[in-house]
């Protein structure tokens, strides 16, 4: 079993994606692992990014732990994992392992008709790796999903003329199928003029994360009135403003106590909650548990 001291030797956080191309904000490559290891290979850091990313399983199998669980993916297998949840991988077995990784910025690729289920596929909602599930229920979304992303990397590597539409169409096509296909209580569908006029306020959330935020502030920046935001706010968004702000902070604690080497305060302050008691009350809300059982849990081997 690894331990927390091994977990947490060094703060881990991916470096910001570099698009192999400006206009598409994804990237897609094979990884490889050679020679062949022991069975139940240590686990690997835990990690997160901003992009959403999906794993297409070529050869060999594949071990993955989230919060919600654990998978073992098999070739034909696809794992989803949201905009910056944390996941870590081991090689389940000890034949090579060989799969596709492809990371993407979803929002970017957000057209008009799209925008009223941007918030499903945003950094802050409901974990969007539940829609794992959908990849175990429903063989034939996965086997087209697993086949578009491996068109998508033909076409990343051949770069032939026209590619760009090419990748840019496969996007647009997992969008739908994720939509289509996914729990509506987890992609809900906000009115697009909602979302529009709400994106200012949620922008200055994030910028603004980890310090002192108001109901007040907010609305002065929308030129609403306080009650008229707090009840726009819960129409649009499916929960209170409060909640939303506070969800945001503790998937950043989360975030923070799996990769950094702090205590579970440091972890409080930096998210925006400086009152640990409120912190703790906060994250037993959101996570069923303490900061330190999450730890704790989080750092062993979970398999099946």
């Amino acid at each position: 079993m690894t331990t927390l001291t091994d977990d947490l030797r060094e703060p881990v956080r991916e470096e910001a994606v570099v698009y192999g191309h400006p206009l598409l904000y994804m990237k897609i490559w094979e990884v490889g692992m050679n020679p062949p290891a022991p069975a139940q290979e240590a686990y690997g850091p835990w990690h997160h990014h901003k992009e959403v990313e999906l794993l297409a399983m070529v050869e060999g199998e594949m071990g993955m732990q989230t919060q919600e669980g654990y998978m073992r993916l098999a070739p034909g297998d696809v794992a989803l994992f949201g905009a910056s949840q944390l996941h870590r991988t081991h090689r389940a077995g000890a034949a090579p392992v060989r799969f596709v990784v492809l990371q993407v910025d979803l929002g970017r690729h957000m057209e008009s008709a799209a925008l009223p289920y941007a918030y499903g596929f945003a950094d802050g909602a409901a974990p969007l790796e539940r829609l794992n599930g959908l990849f175990r229920e429903k063989h034939e979304v996965r086997r087209e999903i697993h086949d578009l992303i491996s068109h998508m990397y033909e076409e990343y590597r051949g770069r032939e003329r026209g590619y760009e539409l090419a990748l840019g169409s496969a996007i647009q096509r997992l969008l739908w199928l994720f939509v289509r296909n996914g729990d509506e209580g987890l992609l809900p569908a906000a009115a697009e003029p909602d979302l529009l006029r709400l994106r200012p306020a949620l922008d200055y959330v994030d910028r603004h994360l980890q310090e002192r935020i108001t109901v007040e502030e907010v609305s002065r920046l929308l030129n609403f009135s306080y009650h008229y935001f707090i009840r726009y706010f819960r129409s649009a968004m499916g929960c209170s403003f409060v909640d939303y702000v506070n969800r945001k902070r503790i998937k950043a604690a989360e975030r923070l106590l799996l990769t950094r080497d702090i205590s579970i305060a440091e972890a409080a302050l930096q998210a925006g909650v400086p009152s640990i008691a409120q912190f703790y009350k906060l994250f037993k809300r959101f996570n069923r548990c303490s900061p330190k059982e999450f730890v704790t849990r989080m750092s062993g081997r979970e398999t099946v």
